[in-house]
């Protein structure tokens, strides 16, 4: 049976987005598909996760992860020029990645974002979309999922948060939240 390609999206303003779609891309690693991770925002951190995916790819490959962003893009440490450059450079690697038949899925972390803050266009992201080939799974996360990416998708999970550490006080935790 011929896989059909679901174009998936992890949204909203709840934790567990981007460790969301990890996990599916272990899972998916685990049934011997080919995953590829890139990252719009994400850039530089090392967390869990990459030590895992890492870890991974040294055991059989099949899987990588790319960081391409430059971090947070409110703090106004990086110029705003940056950013866009990066984000471009992204998409162009996205555009490459997907149509060039070496992956079965591909996740665009924090796609979502790059579209909210401006470094990406709507428009942008549709062109990208229409050059999915039809048996590529493709993932995409960020809060705000824009209209065209919602029209399109297979499976949308919104995370929803009811309560969160960081409103009592309580810290980012190495190995919770990074």
């Amino acid at each position: 049976m011929e896989r059909q390609g679901l174009l998936i999206v992890h949204t909203g303003k709840g934790k567990g987005k981007t460790t969301a779609a990890l996990g599916l891309a272990m899972r998916a690693w685990g049934d011997g598909l080919r995953v590829l991770i890139l990252q719009f925002i994400k850039g530089g951190w090392k967390y869990g996760e990459l030590h895992a995916i890492e870890t991974l790819a040294k055991a059989e490959g099949r899987i990588e992860v790319r960081q391409m962003g430059l971090g947070f893009t409110r703090k106004g440490e990086t110029p705003r020029a940056e950013h866009l450059a990066a984000a471009k450079k992204a998409l162009q690697l996205a555009e490459t990645e997907i149509t060039s038949g070496k992956w079965d899925m591909v996740i665009l972390d924090e796609i979502n974002y790059a579209v909210k803050f401006g470094l990406i266009s709507e428009q942008e992201l549709a062109d990208l979309l229409a050059q999915r080939p039809k048996n590529l799974h493709l993932v995409c996360t960020g809060r705000d999922a824009p209209a065209v990416l919602l029209a399109q998708a297979d499976l949308i999970t919104e995370m929803k948060s009811h309560r969160h550490p960081f409103e009592s006080g309580i810290k980012a935790q190495k190995g919770i939240e990074f």
